[in-house]
């Protein structure tokens, strides 16, 4: 993605996030909402980035399991990083599709296709999700509440692992493709993704990933726990699961209606539970929403440029896709485990 692209859609994203802001100004007063956050003690931001940070390296452990998983070789730990990290400022593409820039970038790094890595993300949300689920699971018992949205969860996770793990599925769907003009050439592609994915939802990978989303997730939960303590809600246990239901319930509800990083769906899902749950005024609960907001999704966003940026200026070749990045990419594949007859599948 070039820097021209990739500041189109922030500048995209930060708009809706100013008719979020405007939404939540009106529904709540902005008077009070700009006291509620002038009485919020700044200094607890410091181990909310923390926590939000501690999310981000965690998933980060995820990624290189993943990229084990797929033998992918021939990348240094300092490029795997950066595009792991640079991934983060494409969650405010809708339904967080435009994180297969890092399976782009992988094949431009390493000459492993695209197809092969592109599962990587998918797991990725389908874990996170499950992680998610079973943070809520608690307050799921106790309120009630986002039952259905849960349910939604569990039975797509159970549709994508069940067809991953089914060779036959993958071979109907080569070949279904195959069949149809324009995209009969990509029934490879499908073939090498149905491998992948395959790959990634075996029992024990698929066990072990959502373990590191449900500790590295429990992060931002308890980031959001100092949100609402500082806004003035009583500290405990009681607030720990409020606090994990509310925002795992509102990150899964923005997920399934695919707004470009949760926008409008999570703030309102926060606001909204903010002040059934815990029983903060309008103006308090959305100052929570826009606080927890700023110290993940928007922290994040600032994270994954500062990567990319980095990474354009490390090596521009490799993103400009000038014949000196096909070359470089031929070369990585030479040198990588990657070779079109020893798939790990």
């Amino acid at each position: 993605m070039s820097p021209k692209l990739l500041g189109r859609r922030l500048a995209l994203a930060l708009g809706l996030g100013l008719v979020v802001f405007a939404g939540l100004s009106l529904y709540a007063d902005i008077h009070q909402m700009g006291q509620a956050v002038g009485r919020f003690p700044w200094a607890l931001f410091i181990p909310i980035l923390g926590l939000t940070l501690f999310n981000y390296i965690l998933r980060f452990g995820k990624w290189s399991f993943y990229l084990r998983c797929l033998q992918v070789g021939g990348l240094r730990t300092a490029d795997s990083f950066l595009i792991f990290f640079g991934g983060l400022a494409m969650v405010i593409t809708p339904g967080k599709v435009g994180e297969w820039l890092k399976s782009y970038l992988l094949e431009r790094y390493t000459g492993v296709p695209f197809a092969r890595t592109a599962p990587i993300v998918v797991a990725e949300r389908l874990t996170d999700g499950l992680a998610l689920l079973l943070l809520a699971a608690a307050g799921l018992a106790r309120f009630g509440i986002g039952i259905p949205v849960a349910a939604g969860v569990v039975l797509l996770a159970a549709a994508i692992v069940g067809l991953s793990l089914n060779r036959r599925a993958g071979e109907l769907a080569a070949s279904l493709v195959e069949r149809l003009p324009l995209v009969g050439r990509y029934a490879g592609w499908v073939r090498e993704f149905h491998g992948g994915a395959g790959v990634l939802f075996r029992p024990g990978n698929l066990a072990l990933a959502t373990l590191m989303g449900l500790i590295s997730w429990s992060g931002e939960c308890l980031a959001f726990y100092l949100v609402l303590w500082g806004l003035g809600a009583e500290g405990g246990t009681d607030l720990l699961i409020k606090s994990a239901f509310i925002l795992s319930v509102a990150s899964l509800g923005s997920s399934l209606m695919l707004s470009p990083g949760g926008l409008g769906v999570a703030e309102g899902g926060i606001t909204g539970l903010g002040q059934l749950l815990v029983g903060l005024s309008a103006a308090q609960a959305a100052a929570a929403a826009l606080l927890i907001r700023l110290g993940t999704l928007w922290f994040g966003v600032a994270v994954g440029v500062a990567a990319l940026t980095i990474l354009w200026a490390r090596a521009p070749a490799y993103l400009k896709g000038s014949s000196s990045s096909s070359n470089s990419s031929s070369s990585a594949n030479e040198s990588s485990e990657y070779t079109p007859t020893s798939r790990p599948w």
